[in-house]
């Protein structure tokens, strides 16, 4: 079966002549970055025929690392407005963080034919290749917003954040209102990554664009950093606290909302979103936080992210009872 699935991929893109779809499709992840052949030339950051780089409207913070996004896929994805695109069985996503010059850790997620799974590469001192690291790492990374313990995150904290309710394992960004990014989507239906753009296609802003109304840039914000949990179907639905781009229901976004089992999360508030006062919203007091028994999202962190704080503060001081 596999042999037969890797015949077709091979037969449907060019691409497969360059990337190593065996080691996309392996049960046991190559010891290298190097060994997936996503890159002509890693010291450049080179994508090899077939792989497309891309970006979203509005990314998940993490420590203020700079990201690069690449998506290589056989087929086109199939055009849909449901949660993230579903590409086909061979597909990778290829994440690097890094601050500056200084790369840090590239994330791969390969569509495999049990599901999506997902490694963490750590970039080598020379910056000649990533090394496999399974059970994560823990490094001091002197960055523009002083050192922080960068964590990467092992192969169970990844599931942490893409597995739902249900046991299924998917991307988080990739979704047509996060990638509907000037012509982007047009540029992934001319490159065979996108089976469909059509003009009326969904658009998340960018949380950091202060020309947008202040309750979508709240939106986006929650959306991207909140709503891989926060949603229905998802690992905090018990909260009833709903924080994905669609929810529309003001006490599932917060408003008025006490919180189910909160602990001292809640700071001993009363509500997750108070109107016009964001010093008694329990959102606030969170996402403000960096204790691992209060801080919101629990992983992908380690200090706060100052603008988003403020962004998330002025919107709440926005809102009337």
């Amino acid at each position: 079966m596999k042999k037969l699935l890797l015949a077709l991929i091979a037969a449907a893109s060019p691409a497969a002549a360059d990337v190593n779809t065996d080691a996309v499709m392996a049960s046991r992840p190559p010891a290298h970055l190097s060994d997936f052949g996503f890159f002509d030339d890693l010291a450049t950051m080179t994508p090899a025929t077939g792989v497309t780089p891309y970006e979203i409207a509005s990314a998940l913070f993490t420590d203020y690392a700079e990201k690069q996004r690449w998506i290589y896929t056989p087929a086109p994805a199939p055009y849909s407005t449901e949660g993230a695109l579903d590409f086909p069985v061979g597909a990778a996503l290829i994440k690097l963080f890094h601050y500056g010059d200084n790369l840090i850790e590239t994330r791969v997620l390969l569509h495999q034919e049990a599901g999506w799974k997902a490694y963490a590469y750590l970039w080598n001192a020379d910056h000649t290749d990533a090394d496999l690291k399974l059970a994560g790492a823990d490094l001091a990374v002197d960055t523009p917003h002083g050192t922080i313990s960068y964590h990467v995150p092992n192969v169970n904290q990844c599931k942490g954040c893409h597995v739902d309710n249900a046991g299924n394992f998917s991307p988080i960004g990739p979704k047509i209102r996060n990638l509907n990014v000037a012509d982007q989507l047009q540029r992934f239906v001319t490159l065979g990554v996108l089976a469909e753009a059509p003009a009326d296609a969904p658009a998340m802003p960018n949380y950091m664009d202060e020309t947008v109304p202040l309750p979508e840039r709240a939106a986006a914000y929650l959306d991207i950093n909140c709503a891989h949990c926060h949603a229905p179907g998802h690992p905090a639905d018990t909260s009833g606290l709903y924080l994905n781009w669609e929810e529309d229901r003001p006490v599932h976004r917060g408003i008025g909302k006490h919180p189910t089992a909160a602990g001292r999360g809640s700071g001993n508030l009363d509500y997750d979103v108070v109107p016009g006062d964001p010093d008694a919203s329990i959102i606030v007091y969170r996402i403000s936080s960096v204790d691992p028994g209060v801080m919101m999202p629990e992983l992908g962190r380690t200090i706060v992210h100052a603008e988003g704080v403020q962004l998330i503060r002025d919107y709440i001081a926005s809102l009337s009872e």
